[in-house]
């Protein structure tokens, strides 16, 4: 649930060593190696945690020249509206030591359930596309996955754009199901249209593991619960959660640990004698170094680093140890049929909506989704005097446009509304009765490179051609994020020069960094 920046110092751990807690839980044998970003407590209240980089995979098609379709790769975004914010924690700092909790006291509600450990995530749509079956390989036992949220400032129910597709792909790959709402009910009545919505949304999926109530930010001035007393807001996750009980879910509640403590923000001791409590508290080093998080009150789950990279998610994921488990899924409350979803292509891209007829320069790709990783990804092309009408622009360079009766991407710096852009473009007639000098067709000329020698690195991940063309040059290396190469010039044709491997090389421009 937590997406905030934070002071970086990596660590590798390994899920799946015995770890020596009060009472006896299974060692669950778990391979899953995880980059962890360190750092004592969690982040404070009002911002979101910039992810742990992934890079997706980009393979280039298209010639990368204001007249023509470009090599796009996708760019990682990383969502900052309040009204949409999702994890939001206060850290304070850790002044005292842990000490024993008896795990074994967690409410139990299924007759499945067991006492054993179990590991997992919690995923929202700032994980992106996640590629499921990867993640199940890994080793994680179970997901929960955030179905909708109630926004900060106007206080509309949305659901989140990836979680019919987490829940079909993650029961689908054999992981186990639990679900979460973001809520900024400010009373009750809200609080139980929040888990009537949540319990019709769930119904068709087999959800095993709890459903839980997450209610942060309302610390922040910008948020609809500022100001909202401790009393109102425990009463509307008590009217949530016995809600969901009545359906036949195991209730949750999740929260920050200096939240929890001492009843300071939350009526604790009220709802962790009701339901199960999923404590957040990120400490350094993480868990197993550390085996138990710095909270003396009861729990039954503990969320112990939001910056886990594993296998199948491209951008930072919340790590879970729950000292429960469960020997068999749960049965969907409805047995109709869901309807099968596909991927958002949209998701973690911010479209400015606009609505204007646009051809193309030259030419370009239509594509189904905004990326060129994928040659198969293209529908159509779209060439100058053709059109489409353009309904959306993406922070990523993308547009959204209608084509033919499709929703489908183009590079947007590609496109034009001008209707006679051609001929606005010509160049203006020579002014003497010198013959203009000849437009150069050699796109490694260097009259067409300005000098640099700096060190740059992949924003995400580029292809190193040895032409700089993605229709004729040949791919001779891939860089990522973090690998530096020596850039020797930075060309007006929208590629830049680099010195790699005692070669000349071409990558495109918008795809690289000065490294830090």
């Amino acid at each position: 649930m937590s997406k905030r920046s934070r002071r970086k110092r990596k660590k590798r751990i390994m899920l799946g060593i015995s770890i020596g807690l009060p009472v006896a839980i299974i060692a669950v044998g778990i391979a899953i190696v995880l980059n962890i970003t360190g750092k004592k407590g969690t982040a404070e209240q009002g911002t979101e945690e910039t992810p742990v980089i992934a890079v997706p995979t980009a393979t280039a098609t298209p010639e990368p020249t204001p007249e023509v379709a470009v090599e796009a790769e996708p760019v990682e975004i990383i969502a900052a509206d309040v009204a949409d914010m999702n994890d939001t924690e206060d850290p304070g700092a850790q002044t005292e030591d842990g000490e024993s909790v008896n795990v074994t006291d967690a409410l139990k509600s299924s007759q499945f359930e067991t006492s054993d450990m179990s590991i997992g995530i919690d995923v929202a749509k700032y994980q992106g596309t996640i590629d499921w079956p990867s993640v199940a390989a890994s080793g994680v036992q179970f997901a929960i996955i955030r179905v909708g949220y109630r926004t900060q400032k106007t206080g509309i129910i949305y659901e989140d754009p990836c979680a019919k597709y987490n829940l079909q792909q993650a029961q689908a790959a054999g992981l186990k199901l639990g679900a979460y709402f973001f809520s900024t009910a400010v009373n009750e009545q809200e609080a139980q249209e929040e888990a009537a919505w949540v319990t019709n949304y769930i119904a068709q999926y087999k959800i095993t593991y709890p459903v839980v109530y997450n209610c942060e930010g309302f610390k922040s001035a910008d948020s609809r619960q500022y100001g909202l007393d401790k009393n109102t807001r425990s009463n509307c996750a008590v009217k949530f959660l016995d809600y969901v009980a009545a359906k036949g879910y195991t209730p949750m509640f999740y929260a920050a640990r200096n939240e929890l403590r001492d009843d300071t923000d939350w009526n604790t001791t009220t709802l962790s004698s009701k339901y199960k409590i999923w404590v957040s508290q990120y400490p350094d080093p993480p868990f197993p170094a550390t085996s138990a998080p710095d909270y003396t009150g009861s729990y039954a789950m503990w969320q112990y680093t939001n910056a886990g990279a594993i296998s199948g998610i491209k951008k930072g994921v919340d790590v879970n140890v729950a000292y429960f488990g469960y020997t068999q899924e749960a049965e969907a409350k409805d047995s109709t049929p869901y309807e099968m979803v596909a991927a958002d292509p949209e998701v973690g891209i911010t479209f400015t909506e606009v609505n204007d007829t646009v051809t193309a320069k030259s030419e370009t790709n239509l594509r189904s989704v905004p990326s060129s990783a994928d040659s198969s990804t293209i529908v159509a092309k779209l060439v100058y005097g053709d059109t489409a009408n353009r309904t959306g622009i993406g922070n990523n360079g993308w547009a959204r446009v209608i084509y033919n009766g499709q929703k489908l991407y183009a590079v947007n710096s590609y496109l034009t509304n001008d209707p006679n852009y051609a001929a606005n473009t010509v160049p203006a007639a020579a002014t003497n009765d010198a013959a203009a000098p000849a437009a150069t067709t050699d796109k490694t000329a260097d009259s067409l490179y300005s000098p640099v020698n700096e060190l740059v690195t992949a924003k995400e991940e580029t292809n190193l051609r040895t032409y700089p063309s993605t229709e004729t040059g040949q791919v001779y290396a891939l860089i990522k994020h973090g690998d530096t190469v020596t850039r020797t010039g930075i060309g007006s044709n929208g590629w830049s020069r680099i010195s790699y491997d005692g070669q000349t090389l071409y990558a495109v421009t918008s795809f690289l960094q000065v490294a830090q």
